[in-house]
């Protein structure tokens, strides 16, 4: 069944987005998702609402990792500023090591350990070119640090050596 969606007035976006926000502090990050996409209809390029739906998609990661995931990288690519798309990009990495992290399993912990190395290399990149004052792509580097050195499991894959063939 298909609905013809209502569409808000620009002047409400600011509010949208303020709900949004809520939503997601409630925990409702597909309520802030859809929210989002609303306020995007009337406007948009509006980089405010873009992170917020960026966050709301990798707060979905716990549930549908490998979609939030992709549609929070295509997010990303929309942010015009390089540091908020370096720092946010981070934040999609981060937060995917994190929600695979919360259903471990041997075999994904290099996994996850890589994952926090490409948010740290974002984060890096961030802050090359953060505003003065703004020290969050620090910050985010060094939780995925502390991460990895508490976590014993996290660690990169062995790399396969492949014994050579003797012939006799």
């Amino acid at each position: 069944m298909t609905f013809e969606l209502k569409t808000l007035s620009p002047e409400s976006v600011p509010r949208a987005l303020a709900k949004a926000e809520r939503y997601r502090l409630l925990n409702e990050p597909g309520e802030a998702e859809s929210i989002c996409l609303d306020a995007l209809q009337v406007d948009a390029d509006n980089q405010e609402v873009l992170a917020m739906l960026l966050l709301a998609l990798t707060d979905q990661f716990d549930d549908d990792l490998l979609t939030a995931h992709d549609e929070a990288v295509q997010v990303a690519a929309r942010l015009r500023d390089e540091y908020e798309r370096a720092y946010y990009t981070g934040i999609i990495w981060e937060r995917r090591a994190k929600a695979r992290l919360r259903r471990a399993s041997p075999a994904v912990f290099p996994h996850v350990y890589g994952w926090l190395r490409e948010a740290m290399v974002w984060y890096e990149r961030a802050e090359s070119f953060r505003p003065a004052g703004n020290d969050d792509a620090l910050l985010r580097w060094n939780a995925c640090a502390r991460l990895i050195m508490r976590d014993r499991r996290l660690a990169p894959a062995p790399e396969e050596r492949a014994e050579p063939l003797l012939l006799e």
